[in-house]
């Protein structure tokens, strides 16, 4: 299976949805991107399992990441990919084959440009089948990874970040997820605990003689009804915190009264929090309920005092707001590397049965991330 970079924003986008890539899948995907951009010439491209890295070598004084993951979630009867009225409808076409598209059309306009000569295969080789583009104001990497829509411990950043961490260096990223072309700054951190309320078995003919456990949950319930959320600004952008029950399991039989009844709990907390003091806040909202963390993980600031991540929003010309959600963008405060959230595509359609994205999003996104690219002395027109 072969990518043409040549092929337009829509046509490219849709051949890269067409090749089905659920999470534990994308070698397929992995193999037609890697073998696209070492075709290109200009780029040192490194693999990891089904994670592509792909860098420019030009000495410029800045670096900026471009990040995208090539799985999708489950097909659901929505491949191959279809057009209907100015929109690509099909499996990952919002989250986010649309931004990998925009990835690897970016990566063919600036393979090569200003590249010194140098040894076959390295970085900073121009390509024969080079045909125009600008001149990058900042060096360039493209990772593109796999296992992004499962469990974090496959997930491929994770694993680049182990394995390969300087790879992963640059002054700023920029995860293309979906954002409906703004930009979202840093993310929400996550975590859920499980709550179990004791009871007594009975026999429901004698419930007298019990406890009904999920009765007893009763002011529980009630404790996160009431609940009132914080809202927190954090360089302008504001993050409205969540504290919910997501899931209640309890009773053995429709004839026994319950001994126990479990309330999943997932509170969304503004980064400004850590895990521990998350943790610690819900213990305190819980107070007299068991509290058992089952899953973590931190949120990220949103970053935009770093020079690099300010000249973004610059370039972009719109006013960050908050990422509501957990993303990668994450892993990357964590490595001490500013991110932002930005890319074509409705993050409500995803994972949808009708996932869809307007192509106008994909050509405004490409536009965008070209002229930042370019820098303010640059040429700003493609080719």
């Amino acid at each position: 299976m072969r990518l043409d970079l040549s092929l337009s924003a829509t046509e490219l986008t849709r051949a890269v949805v067409d090749i089905p890539s659920p999470s534990g899948a994308e070698s397929t995907l992995a193999d037609a991107v890697e073998e696209a951009l070492t075709g290109l010439g200009g780029l040192r491209v490194d693999r990891d399992g089904d994670a592509v890295v792909a860098r420019t070598g030009l000495g410029r004084q800045t670096r900026v990441l471009l990040a995208g993951h090539l799985d999708t979630v489950p097909v659901a009867d929505n491949l191959p990919s279809r057009l209907v009225d100015g929109h690509l409808y099909g499996c990952g076409t919002s989250d986010m084959k649309a931004g990998v598209a925009v990835m690897l059309r970016l990566a063919a306009a600036l393979a090569g440009s200003a590249a010194p000569a140098g040894p076959a295969g390295s970085a900073g080789v121009a390509s024969s089948a080079w045909s125009g583009g600008f001149v990058p104001a900042h060096d360039v990497t493209w990772v593109f990874y796999d296992n992004e829509e499962v469990d974090a411990v496959r997930n491929g950043l994770r694993r680049l970040a182990a394995n390969h961490r300087d790879w992963l260096d640059a002054d700023l990223a920029l995860l293309l997820e979906p954002t409906s072309g703004e930009i979202e700054a840093g993310c929400q951190g996550t975590l859920r605990v499980a709550v179990t309320v004791p009871g007594r078995r009975a026999h429901s003919a004698r419930s007298w003689l019990g406890e009904n456990a999920i009765h007893r949950a009763a002011p529980l319930l009630e404790r996160l009804a009431s609940y009132q959320p914080r809202t927190v600004t954090i360089d302008g952008c504001v993050y409205r915190e969540g504290l919910n029950a997501v899931r209640i399991t309890g009773g053995v039989a429709g004839n026994i009264i319950p001994d126990a009844c479990e309330v999943l709990v997932n509170y969304r907390f503004a980064p400004d929090r850590d895990v521990t003091q998350a943790l610690g806040h819900v213990r305190e909202a819980l107070d007299g309920f068991p509290v058992e963390l089952t899953d973590s993980a931190a949120g990220a600031l949103p970053g935009l005092t770093a020079p690099a991540a300010a000249a973004f929003v610059q370039a972009v010309g719109r006013t960050p707001v908050a990422k509501y959600g957990w993303t990668d963008v994450a892993r990357f405060a964590a490595l001490g590397i500013p991110a932002l959230n930005y890319g074509p595509g409705d993050p409500n359609l995803a994972h949808t049965r009708d996932e869809h994205v307007a192509l106008g999003l994909i050509d405004a996104a490409e536009d965008v991330l070209h002229r930042y690219l370019a820098g303010p002395a640059a040429g700003r027109g493609r080719r």
